[in-house]
């Protein structure tokens, strides 16, 4: 794969939302389950569903590194506490 077509792949991951990569992931496992896809399909199949996989994993670590930080009414960035590190 050419560092281009990488690029492209990477922009595309990014502009799908969590929900649309969960829903494409979902319809490629729900035809992979029925077990009448062509094994060379398959394979690309699964290869499309482990990225889509990534991009979702990869969005939720995004989203809980914000969830973890709160701001204040100053702008400053400060680390959310759970109420067990208060004690």
């Amino acid at each position: 794969m050419s560092d281009n077509s990488e690029e492209t792949k990477e922009t595309l991951e990014e502009n799908v939302s969590f929900e649309t990569a969960m829903e494409k992931l979902e319809n490629i496992v729900e035809k992979l389950e029925e077990g009448e896809v062509p094994l060379e399909k398959a394979i690309t199949m699964y290869q499309e569903g482990m990225n889509l996989s990534n991009t979702c994993h990869e969005k939720l670590r995004r989203v809980e590194e914000q969830m973890d930080r709160v701001v204040e009414e100053d702008g400053e960035i400060k680390p959310l506490l759970s109420e067990e590190d208060e004690s």
